[in-house]
């Protein structure tokens, strides 16, 4: 298994994540290889959700030749992947190879660049829309945004997710994730699992991550 506990987090330490994660971090990455990579970067990483946070059991399996017996992996059928708008859609797309049978739902959640990181850290977030699947007490729910910065975002999204749904598990899972993001998602939400590819350094007088990869949305939709 190739996901670490972190303390402050849990890490994929897949190599092939990690050199997904360096191209994408390259400003050399032009945006159809950095889609792409954000796709394959997601499918990694739902495979290793499956191999490290879910279980198996054992099943009776009839070959042409003998009976036999198997293991598969249980609760497939019950996984609900939150796209947090925008920059995670290449990235659940990737996810989606692993849990092809995944419930969807969406959030578009963005801070106000103008107003401005306070003194605390945080950034004002606007939620613009949400619409969710029906979350049920068996679900494992993954909810996906490529960059966890501040976790202002973050916390507007769980805050809204959660308010009527109480699943089996839920994770946060990010490219990149700065610790102050960490701390303050795993304070307001300690029974949410923060799932990362690298924990980077720390977050400059704008609150973005660095060494980070640069904005995930302008970056695979080609815009400023």
């Amino acid at each position: 298994m190739t996901i670490e506990d972190r303390d402050d987090a849990y890490v994929v330490d897949h190599a092939l994540a990690k050199h997904t994660l360096s191209r994408l971090r390259s400003a050399e990455t032009e945006q159809v290889s950095f889609r792409k990579g954000l796709v394959k970067l997601g499918r990694i990483c739902g495979y290793e959700i499956i191999d490290g946070a879910m279980e198996t059991e054992f099943v009776s399996i009839t070959t042409p030749l003998s009976e036999t017996t198997g293991e598969r992996v249980k609760g497939l059928d019950d996984v609900v992947i939150i796209n947090v708008l925008r920059a995670a859609t290449p990235f659940v797309e990737g996810l989606l190879k692993a849990f092809p049978r995944a419930k969807q739902g969406v959030i578009s959640a963005g801070r106000d660049e103008e107003a401005g990181m306070n003194d605390e850290g945080e950034f004002p977030i606007t939620i613009d829309y949400m619409k969710l699947p029906d979350i049920s007490e068996d679900d494992t729910v993954i909810v996906a945004d490529p960059m966890l910065a501040t976790g202002s975002t973050m916390v507007a999204v769980l805050e809204n997710l959660l308010a009527d749904a109480d699943p089996e598990r839920t994770l946060v899972l990010s490219a990149v994730a700065a610790p102050p993001g960490l701390v303050r998602v795993d304070e307001a939400f300690p029974g949410v699992d923060l799932l990362t590819v690298a924990v980077d350094e720390r977050l400059d007088d704008d609150g973005f991550i660095v060494p980070g990869l640069g904005d995930a949305g302008d970056r695979a939709f080609r815009t400023t």
